[in-house]
């Protein structure tokens, strides 16, 4: 099997590098995620004009692997823009199931012109949105939240269950729904939506949609996970940084056994997350959209990532705790991650529920 990245893909991994290099350092996010929006519009139009919002929607273009290199990047430098949320993750959807006339919004949206938002989750766990029709139209009514990057879509991709049974997806105006906005505590922004007999258009057909949705999911989670490995990443590059030119008792404090045996550990964690990272990916180009692997995936990323997280702020000490210094904003990132789609909890019992699958091995 070749891991080796094709020309393209490292053209497009150095372009994203290079675009969130010239426009994020930390003092420079901190005052872009503080403003009301979040994130830079200056650089989702760069985005847009790289090609990287539309990446995913043609897959004879572009897939997973180029979906998993560009989030590296952004969760290397904690970029704000929610290019899962508001671009590639609801985009994928519509490529998927929409209609011709429909898919032509994607080309508003790689061009940074439109948001989207999936609108799926709920307080309660499971679909009770509804949606009726009436006469040659359909109204949705219910509660979804959190429905991250919701506060600034202009479209909603909308889960909600259909008068003969099953779950449909149905296409909604922004601007028809309530909307209460909230910032979360790793500097993103989400909402919760109310529909209240908002007019919507089913997404493609008006039939059961379940198995989109659950590729949706996964295509959401191994992006995800890819954020999670950039952010790891620049963790530890920090962390050992920091262990070199801090010093104590007159030495640097990569001299203390201990502490470099706990840097050794965190990135025997990284790279396992890796592995990880690109297995899910990977499957996903082969067209495998397998739930047992973005569950195994997921659970292996949200551990080290937590693993991660701990010890950068532990080897950082009390300045690993301030706002001003990244480790911190790096923790709390990795943190939301690992509960978007699941903790690693819930993963665990998706593997379980499905170890009936697998013959007994006997030693």
């Amino acid at each position: 099997m070749d891991f080796q990245l094709s020309n393209e893909q490292a053209l497009l991994r150095d372009t994203i590098r290079d675009v969130l290099a010239r426009s994020y350092d930390p003092e420079s996010r901190h005052k872009v995620i503080d403003t009301d929006l979040g994130w830079s519009r200056e650089v989702w139009s760069q985005l847009a004009d790289t090609g990287i919002l539309g990446l995913g929607f043609d897959p004879e273009e572009a897939g997973q692997i180029e979906v998993m290199l560009v989030l590296i990047e952004m969760g290397r430098r904690l970029a704000p823009e929610p290019v899962i949320h508001a671009a590639l993750g609801p985009g994928a959807i519509i490529a998927e199931l929409g209609t011709a006339e429909q898919k032509r919004l994607l080309d508003d949206v790689a061009a940074g012109q439109k948001l989207l938002a999936f609108a799926h989750l709920e307080p309660r766990g499971h679909t009770t949105t509804t949606a009726v029709r009436q006469g040659d139209s359909w109204v949705l009514s219910g509660r979804k939240n959190p429905v991250p990057a919701g506060d600034c879509a202009d479209t909603l991709v909308v889960s909600a269950t259909l008068p003969e049974g099953g779950t449909g997806l149905f296409l909604t105006d922004a601007a028809a729904t309530t909307r209460r906005r909230y910032p979360t505590f790793d500097g993103q922004r989400g909402a919760q939506i109310d529909f209240d007999q908002v007019a919507a258009q089913p997404l493609g057909a008006p039939a059961d949609a379940s198995h989109a949705i659950a590729n949706a999911a996964i295509r959401i989670s191994s992006a995800l996970c890819a954020e999670a490995v950039g952010a790891m990443e620049e963790a530890l590059r920090l962390t050992t940084e920091y262990l070199k030119t801090r010093k104590q008792f007159g030495v640097t404090l990569n001299k203390f056994q201990t502490l470099t045996h706990r840097a050794a550990d965190m990135y025997v964690a990284l790279e396992l997350a890796r592995s990880m990272n690109l297995y899910a990916a990977m499957s996903i180009a082969d067209g495998k959209l397998d739930p047992l692997v973005a569950a195994r995936a997921a659970l292996q990323i949200g551990r080290s990532g937590r693993h991660i997280a701990q010890e950068t702020i532990q080897l950082h000490g009390g300045i690993g705790m301030t706002a001003e210094y990244p480790v911190g904003h790096y923790a709390a990132r990795l943190t939301a991650i690992e509960h978007t789609l699941g903790s690693p909890t819930d993963q665990l019992h998706v593997l379980v529920d499905r170890l009936g699958d697998y013959d007994l091995v006997k030693l």
